[in-house]
């Protein structure tokens, strides 16, 4: 019986990171398109934070690898790639792996003391990691090359305020939307654990 169950959940599991795994790929793709001025809406940290919360640690750091993969290979991070190769995709893979990361140990930190509690948690934490993560890359591997790179995309800025604007922007997006749609991931998880019963 102990057997069966945990191979039920096992399977739930495999299954809901496949499907959010699949829904992360949508969302990053679809973000190159969805834009509040000059940034883009990044909604994909909502199933990387569902897929932690839910599943656990390992598929939250799963789905922020994917997370990381397709913004290399769909053309978000060319800007940066013309730059430095190495250091790009460094930093793009270590912020997705390490955002998921972070909102799965956040999640199940808190998770015994309050549902809605850890999924906000989860969800704050995500895109401050992501974004902090961004921003030491940004000074490990391309302070040397910020000017060039602020002149390539016509901003009049340079050194660090180059990569701040670039992060705090999308950083404030996540945030919100993060926040925001918290509740429906609670509402998600709520639907789930009924469906045990």
């Amino acid at each position: 019986m102990k057997t069966n169950r945990i191979t039920r959940k096992s399977t739930e599991a495999l299954v809901l990171g496949a499907i959010l795994t699949a829904l992360v790929v949508i969302l990053q793709m679809l973000g190159t398109f969805i834009r509040f001025g000059a940034f883009q809406v990044s909604l994909v940290l909502i199933p990387i934070v569902l897929g932690a919360s839910k599943c656990g640690v390992r598929v939250g750091a799963w789905l922020g690898f994917v997370f990381g993969l397709v913004v290399l290979l769909n053309g978000d991070a060319a800007l940066f790639l013309a730059v430095n190769v190495a250091g790009t995709i460094i930093t793009v893979l270590l912020k997705g792996i390490l955002c998921g990361l972070a909102a799965g140990i956040v999640y199940k930190s808190l998770e015994k003391y309050n549902g809605l509690l850890a999924v906000i948690a989860a969800a704050f934490v995500c895109p401050v990691v992501n974004t902090s993560v961004f921003l030491l890359g940004c000074f490990v591997f391309f302070m040397d090359s910020a000017d060039a790179i602020a002149s390539t995309i016509g901003m009049n800025v340079s050194g660090m305020a180059l990569f701040w604007a670039l992060a705090m922007g999308n950083f404030f997006l996540e945030i919100a939307t993060n926040v925001v749609l918290s509740p429906v991931i609670v509402r998600v998880l709520k639907i789930e654990k009924k469906n045990k019963i």
